[in-house]
């Protein structure tokens, strides 16, 4: 009986390459690398929300970007007959936001463990590689953030200055860290933030807050006016989150990515000293090799709970928007396997401390850093 010869369909090879099944890892992933980039990228913006909450630009060809401050000026009524030579100079400062080194984070897929799996690689690995980025540049931007709150503004000439941020205790204990769960403190201090910012004379749109999780579902639980729930907004949507709309019209985010009494994450009490998401001794100062902004170490928020600012408070300048890189070819073939990498590269700083607010619990805030 003649035996048949079947015909393989080569589904992860580009252009049909010849030989039967896989010639090599060249061609055996060529196709298979689309489908990773696109779920990086989306593992990258799933994640992250402080991109698009704060001043970005893309910086060519430097290693920093520099912005410049103008103060208010005066106005005066005018004497007929007098000429009109100019009331002053405004005054003008700088700020300026490096780049970081190079932030990547990489896999190795072996060919053999590819094959066994019964489960698809790259997808998942290209999901993680994503969501790593992103955390990290969150956590740095709201790093950035909590700084300017502590800040005075770069506007400092005689007679001119300019309103710098603003640091508001939620609650009014000496030393209750609970309070920043208390969603009526939480609500308090979001209407003095909103006044405060009001009479910095800070603009309103753009306005947002970042809690972390716990504090944004404790005012889905207990608060139900209608200034904070969207009645359209039920079920599924409202448990979710996406049924508090704003507090004195300042939309609400949340994140684990907010430097929340020193930690990353939560654990089931505001207090647990037990096991929290991210390292709770993170240092993320100028002096740590590959930054060159500063971000300051975990123990610069022991207190902090929650943000509010707006898009004018800090800036996040690109160099190296998120990409992918994919190892092929003779190294493919030397290690019988892929090097996946995710890169970017940015720096973050405060621009406007007047737009950027620190929740902080107990009577005495954290330091400026």
């Amino acid at each position: 009986m003649a035996q048949t010869v079947t015909t393989q369909t080569a589904l992860g090879r580009i252009n049909l390459s010849t030989g039967t099944g896989y010639d090599g890892a060249a061609d055996k992933y060529a196709l298979y690398l689309k489908l990773f980039s696109g779920e990086l990228f989306k593992g990258f913006q799933h994640n992250t929300i402080a991109r698009d909450l704060v001043t970005k630009r893309t910086l060519k060809s430097g290693k920093s970007l520099q912005f410049i401050y103008t103060g208010r000026m005066g106005a005066s009524f005018h004497t007929p007959g007098q000429p009109i030579l100019g009331t002053g100079d405004p005054p003008v400062a700088e700020k300026t936001i490096n780049v970081d080194d190079l932030l990547i984070s990489s896999a190795f897929v072996y060919d053999l463990d590819e094959t066994l799996a019964h489960y698809e690689l790259r997808g998942e690995i290209s999901k993680k590689i994503g969501y790593a980025l992103a955390e990290k540049y969150d956590r740095l931007i709201f790093r950035a953030l909590t700084r300017g709150a502590r800040k005075a503004h770069p506007i400092s000439a005689s007679g001119k200055v300019e309103p710098g941020g603003s640091q508001i205790q939620v609650g009014s204990g000496s030393g209750a860290a609970s309070d920043a769960l208390a969603h009526d403190k939480i609500v308090a201090a979001f209407f003095e933030a909103a006044a405060v910012l009001d009479e910095k004379g800070v603009s309103g749109d753009g306005r947002v807050a970042v809690l972390s999780p716990r504090q944004y579902y404790a005012l889905i639980e207990n608060v139900t006016s209608n200034a904070l729930i969207n009645r359209d907004e039920q079920g599924d949507g409202l448990q979710s989150g996406s049924g508090v709309l704003s507090i004195a019209g300042i939309k609400i985010y949340k994140s684990m990515n907010i430097p929340f009494q020193a930690k990353y994450g939560s654990a089931s009490t505001i207090d647990n000293a037990g096991s929290f998401v991210g390292a709770a001794t993170e240092d993320a100062r100028s002096s740590v090799s590959g930054i060159n902004n500063e971000y300051g170490n975990a123990t610069s928020f022991a207190k902090s709970c929650g943000l509010i600012f707006q898009k004018e408070g800090a800036g996040v300048v690109e160099t190296i928007g998120p990409q992918v890189q994919v190892t092929s070819g003779d190294v493919s073939v030397i290690y019988q396997g892929d090097v996946i990498l995710g890169r970017l590269a940015m720096g973050a700083d405060y621009l406007n401390p007047a737009a950027c607010v620190e929740l902080h619990t107990t009577n005495s805030p954290d330091a400026a850093f």
